[in-house]
C-alpha cells in the first residue's frame, strides 16, 4: 500500500472525523438520513509555447457537500470551509431546502445491504514530486520534439504538463465511510503545420495514475506532430454511404453515447433511444462490454461509487446483447430495480470482440472509404438516436491510406452504427474511462461538396 501523503493541508483521520461530524449534527439537528463527501485536492499545471512558459497554476480546491433526509425530502448545500461553524451552516441550509421540497418515493440513501464493506488497495495514488522547473523542462523538450521532428511544422499552441493528486472521504448515517487518495497526472502537446490558408492543427496526450506509466515526452511530441503533418493538403469529398473506420481516441466516444442511453436518467425520463432493450440484441453479435472497477491504477477505478455501494465486473454487452443498465440509488428505484453501483456512471469500460484485427488489418477489412480521427460538432439526439457530425481523417482505397479530407459530415443512426460494427482494432489507447480500439462500421453516410 501507498504511503506518502498528498500535498494538502488535511489528513485522511481529520477528514472521516470531519464527515462523522457532520453526521451526527444533522441527526442533532432532526434529519432522518444523511450522507457526506469531504475532500481536499492539489493541482499544478505548467504551460510552455513556443520555448516560453505561458502560464503556471496551482490550484488547492476543498469542499464539503451535505445531502440530508427529512423521510424522503432531500436537501443538498456545499462549503469550501472547514470551520465548524461552516460546516453547521451548511447543513442547517441543507435542512431547510428538504423542508421545503416535495415528497420524493425513490429519494434516500441506498439500502444497507447494498453498501461496500471491503476496501480492496487498488494503487490508486502515486505522488509525482515535480518541481515548476522540471515540469517547465519537460514541456520545452515534448515542444521541441514536436518542432523538430518536421519542418512543415510552424507554430505551436504549446505542452502542457499537468500534476494531480487528492483525498476524500465519504460517510452517511447508515454506518459507511470510505475514502482514500488518488493521483492522475498527464502531458500534452498541440502543434500548427503548413501556412497562410493551408494550415492544420493536431495534438497528443498521454495520461496516468502513476507519472512513470506516461508516454515518454519525446513521443508525444512526436505523435503530435506526425499527427499534424499528414492532416495537410486536405481534400473534400463527394457525398456518398461508405464503410467508415473510427480512429481509436474518437471510437471512445460511441461507447460515450451508448453508456448516456442505457444510464439511468435517461431510461426513467424516457429519453433514450435504447428505451425497453434490456435482453435484446443492440450491438453485433461478436461485440462484448465489460465495466471494471478494480483495474490497478485504472483511470476509473474504486471500490465503491459515489453513493458508497460496493462495485462489481459485470459484462453489460454479451455477444451483442444488452445485460445490464448504468443505475444509481435513485434511477433504480425509478425504474423498480437495484442500484448496479455506478452512481456517478461507468468504470473502466473495456470493449471485446471476437472480431479483434490490427489497424492495417482494419483498413483492409475497410477497403474502400473513410478513416475518422477528428470529430466535430455535437449532433447526436439521445432519444432517436439519430447521429450526424463534423469529421475530418483519410481517404482509403484498397486497404491504404490515400489522402487526408476535411469539411464533411457523417450521419447515421447509432442503433444502426451499433448493429453494424464489422470489427475493432486491438490498438486501444488508454486515455480515460472507456477503452477501445479502432472501430470499423459496415456503412454511414459521408456528406461532402
Amino acid at each position: 500500500m501507498n504511503t506518502h501523503v498528498p500535498k494538502v493541508s488535511h489528513s485522511a483521520d481529520t477528514l472521516q472525523q470531519l464527515a462523522t461530524d457532520i453526521l451526527a449534527y444533522a441527526r442533532k439537528q432532526g434529519a432522518t438520513a444523511c450522507a457526506t463527501e469531504v475532500s481536499e485536492g492539489f493541482g499544478q499545471t505548467v504551460t510552455v509555447r513556443q520555448g516560453e512558459v505561458e502560464t503556471i497554476e496551482y490550484n488547492r480546491d476543498k469542499g464539503v457537500s451535505v445531502s440530508v433526509y427529512l423521510g424522503q425530502r432531500r436537501g443538498n448545500a456545499s462549503t469550501s470551509d472547514f470551520s465548524m461553524q461552516a460546516v453547521h451552516d451548511t447543513v442547517d441550509a441543507a435542512l431547510n431546502i428538504a423542508r421545503y421540497t416535495a415528497e420524493d418515493d425513490c429519494a434516500g440513501l441506498p439500502d444497507a445491504d447494498q453498501l461496500a464493506t471491503e476496501f480492496p488497495d487498488l494503487d490508486l495514488y502515486h505522488p509525482w514530486s515535480l518541481e515548476v522547473e522540471q515540469a517547465i523542462a519537460l514541456a520545452r523538450e515534448c515542444e521541441y520534439a514536436a518542432m523538430r521532428s518536421d519542418k512543415r511544422i510552424r507554430n505551436s499552441e504549446g505542452a502542457t504538463v499537468n500534476v494531480h493528486e487528492g483525498m476524500f472521504i465519504q460517510a452517511n448515517s447508515l454506518g459507511f465511510i470510505g475514502g482514500y487518495p488518488s493521483s492522475r497526472h498527464s502531458i500534452s502537446c498541440s502543434v500548427i503545420a503548413g501556412k497562410d490558408d493551408a494550415m492544420e492543427r493536431d495534438y497528443w496526450y498521454s495520461v496516468a495514475r502513476d507519472a512513470r506509466e506516461i508516454l515518454r515526452v519525446e513521443e508525444i511530441g512526436r505523435i503530435a506532430a506526425e499527427r499534424t503533418v499528414r492532416r495537410l493538403n486536405a481534400r473534400k469529398l463527394d457525398t456518398m454511404q461508405v464503410p467508415v473506420l473510427f480512429e481509436a481516441p474518437v471510437a471512445a466516444s460511441l461507447l460515450g453515447h451508448f453508456v448516456g442511453a442505457v444510464s439511468g436518467g435517461s431510461l426513467y425520463r424516457k429519453s433514450s433511444f435504447l428505451l425497453d432493450h434490456l435482453d435484446k440484441q443492440v450491438f453485433a453479435s461478436h461485440i462484448d462490454l465489460s465495466d471494471v472497477p478494480d483495474i490497478p491504477r485504472g483511470l476509473a477505478s474504486g471500490p465503491f461509487d459515489e453513493e458508497g455501494v460496493r462495485v462489481r465486473n459485470r459484462r453489460i454487452i454479451d455477444s451483442g446483447v444488452l445485460r445490464g443498465y448504468f443505475l444509481g440509488s435513485y434511477s433504480a428505484r425509478k425504474l423498480g430495480l437495484q442500484t448496479t453501483g455506478n452512481a456517478g456512471g461507468n468504470h473502466n469500460l473495456i470493449l471485446g470482440s471476437s472480431r479483434q484485427q490490427d489497424f492495417s488489418g482494419l483498413l483492409k477489412s475497410m477497403g474502400r472509404g473513410l478513416l475518422v480521427t477528428e470529430l466535430l460538432g455535437h449532433g447526436v439526439n439521445n432519444v432517436t438516436g439519430d447521429y450526424s457530425r463534423g469529421a475530418a481523417g483519410f481517404w482509403v482505397e484498397h486497404g491504404e491510406i490515400q489522402y487526408p479530407v476535411h469539411e464533411i459530415t457523417i450521419a447515421g443512426n447509432l442503433k444502426d452504427m451499433f448493429r453494424d460494427i464489422a470489427a475493432i482494432g486491438n490498438d486501444v489507447v488508454v486515455q480515460g474511462s472507456r477503452q477501445c480500439g479502432s472501430i470499423l462500421i459496415e456503412k454511414m453516410t459521408v456528406a461532402g461538396r
